[in-house]
């Protein structure tokens, strides 16, 4: 599908019909292009579009490079991301002198939202070189809100973890939870950092795009602004990333408590239990010479010895704080 936006006054626009191309169409989005699609539309434009495969390559002479007087640039950008499993896929932008050109295979929700949004603001969408800053402002806003999301979620499994004194003690099955509630967090903290890595890498390239294009004052501040933002969204990342460390290994931490706490409740069983069954062991022998045996009180003595051998070192534990 390819969808086309044509500029009015700073708003864009949305067109179905993209066979031809106006002067005024900054934008032009390809969602899941057919082969037939692509070839018309380089055709019209005069450049090769890359393939999925060509987006899918991890080197970076792959991703971002000039080729006909376009630049081409590629980050790999989250969809369905209200989930702890989002959709990781490239998306390449491709900035003519004229116009962009967004090629997918995937909703991210900037996608949706921005062309809503720039169609009843303002936002400097004149070129295709504006509507490319809007549209990564966008983008840079939606990580900001996941890892936002990400952060709280991180913060309820920490309260969880740390319970306050005098609260339900937590259980084996609730560690499980957990730990799955942590490596679930610590996947989506990591595809969203490896996102930002590559809108990093696009804003560096984009950067020298607008010197080499002498681009205005006002578009180079917004780029450094993206630069700054993504910086500042990629410490946080490493922050998240390092905290669920943190909580990963006081999880761990606590399972070998608990594992701890009930191997010694199995330990103190055995000790206060040896003695009485010492005692017991010695007076089951059969040996017909064995004077306890013959005395009236023998039974109950033997009773009371037993209990007095289990009860002497559960005290001693007590008064240790083994218990």
């Amino acid at each position: 599908m390819i969808r086309g936006f044509l500029n009015e006054g700073g708003r864009l626009r949305a067109v179905e019909e993209v066979s031809t191309l106006p002067e005024s169409m900054v934008w032009i989005d390809l969602v899941s292009p057919t082969h037939e699609e692509e070839k018309e539309l380089e055709k019209s434009l005069g450049i090769d579009l890359p393939t999925k495969e060509e987006m899918e390559e991890i080197e970076i002479s792959s991703r971002l490079y000039h080729e006909n007087g376009a630049a081409f640039m590629t980050a790999i950008l989250p969809a369905r991301a209200d989930g702890d499993d989002p959709d990781m896929q490239p998306v390449t932008f491709v900035l003519t002198e004229t116009r962009l050109v967004t090629i997918r295979y995937h909703e991210p929700r900037a996608f949706t939202t921005f062309p809503m949004r720039a169609e009843k603001v303002p936002m400097g969408c004149e070129t295709g070189e504006g509507v490319l800053i809007a549209l990564l402002e966008a983008i840079v806003d939606r990580l900001a809100d996941i890892l936002e999301r990400d952060g709280r979620d991180i913060d309820a499994i920490s309260r969880d973890i740390f319970q306050r004194k005098g609260a339900r003690p937590t259980k084996s099955k609730d560690f499980q939870k957990t730990l799955e509630t942590i490596g679930q967090k610590g996947d989506l903290t990591s595809k969203i950092r490896d996102s930002l890595v590559t809108l990093e890498r696009l804003i560096g390239f984009l950067g020298h795009c607008t010197i080499q294009r002498k681009s205005g004052k006002e578009t180079r501040e917004r780029v450094r602004t993206l630069a700054r933002d993504l910086r500042s969204l990629a410490d946080h990342a490493s922050f998240l990333s390092q905290k669920i460390t943190f909580l990963l290994d006081a999880t761990l931490g606590m399972i070998n408590i608990e594992q701890n706490a009930i191997i010694k409740i199995f330990s103190v069983a055995a000790v206060v239990f040896l003695p009485p069954t010492l005692i017991a062991s010695i007076y089951g022998m059969n040996f017909k010479f064995m004077p306890e045996l013959d005395e009236a009180y023998g039974y109950p003595t033997a009773l009371a010895l037993m209990v007095f051998s289990a009860i002497l070192p559960y005290v001693y534990f007590k008064y240790r704080r083994w218990l």
